[in-house]
């Protein structure tokens, strides 16, 4: 091999490495792991946002019961899922509710975000919704679970 080619391959392993890095952390230490039912946020966390279930954290106050059918906002969420490419862990459907547990990746570094959807049936025509987005790794997030949040909000009431 050419020694110009030879440096020009060391240099970009030696750019990529805190990526690569990175990414070796993330396969170890952030395995999926099912979550079914709602979570709240730690205490103090600044890697966490909620919305609804009289528990706020991160997040304006934004209405959490909407006239929309369960069926509307679940077609919402699975698009949702789907435009962003996300991975979906857990889905559990009944009448009067839907939960929904699902994996977004922040774009370059590839952090994986658990989110949790829940919505309940008040009648045939309102529902309560609950968000939750949280970082499996890291003590901050940099402000994208509650960004995430918010356009999830905004898809489902669009």
């Amino acid at each position: 091999m050419h020694p110009s080619l030879n440096k020009a391959i060391l240099i970009a392993l030696l750019i990529a490495s805190p990526w690569l890095l990175v990414q070796v952390y993330i396969f170890v230490a952030a395995q999926d792991e099912i979550i079914s039912s709602m979570q709240t946020c730690p205490e103090g966390s600044t890697n966490c946002a909620h919305l609804g279930g009289n528990e706020n954290y991160r997040m304006d106050s934004s209405p959490i019961i909407l006239d929309r059918s369960i069926d509307d906002v679940r077609i919402e969420i699975l698009d949702y899922i789907l435009e962003y490419d996300c991975k979906l862990l857990d889905e559990e459907s009944t009448d009067s509710t839907y939960f929904v547990h699902f994996v977004e990746h922040t774009p370059f570094w590839q952090f994986p975000d658990d989110v949790l959807v829940s919505i309940e049936v008040i009648d045939e025509n309102t529902v309560e919704i609950e968000l939750h987005s949280q970082s499996r790794v890291g003590l901050g997030d940099l402000g994208v679970n509650p960004e995430r949040l918010e356009r999830i909000y905004d898809q489902i009431v669009e």
